[in-house]
């Protein structure tokens, strides 16, 4: 049997939903004066300080993409660099009380956002599909490129 079409039709898909996922990012984002890529960038050292690769492996983009995001959060304000006891070249990067102040604000929409969805699909569908999404990310993970 020919997986070929599998594998396309699980790659369109995500492409889509990535397109999807963005634009309501945007939309949560923008009252907060915010971006959907400024909040990722955010949302990814609220649990902790990280250097700049270790926010672009987790997201799976680009150093230089989250560098220079990075770059912008601190001239705005929402970001600062931090020493990194581990290693003297490679700052950690930290939100700021105003960071994590957008952040906050994103929150209420955020959530009546995840609660129309849920309704729309089910919850317990929901979590299907995202602990697919998980399983298809860690399989992709395993392909030797």
């Amino acid at each position: 049997m020919d997986d070929g079409p599998l594998l396309s039709a699980a790659a369109l898909t995500s492409f889509k939903l990535n397109g999807q996922f963005l634009a309501l990012a945007e939309e949560l984002a923008k009252p907060a004066g915010l971006t959907a890529a400024w909040w990722q960038v955010l949302g990814a050292v609220l649990p902790a300080p990280l250097p700049v690769a270790g926010i672009a492996r987790e997201m799976g983009i680009t150093r230089q993409s989250v560098q220079r995001i990075a770059d912008i959060l601190v001239d705005r304000g929402y970001a600062e660099y931090r020493e990194n006891p581990a290693h003297r070249r490679a700052q950690l990067l930290a939100p700021t009380a105003a960071g994590l102040a957008a952040v906050r604000r994103i929150t209420p929409q955020h959530g009546e956002a995840a609660k129309r969805l849920a309704t729309i699909m089910g919850r317990d569908r929901l979590a299907a599909a995202v602990a697919a999404l998980e399983d298809l990310s860690t399989a992709l993970d395993q392909l030797d490129p």
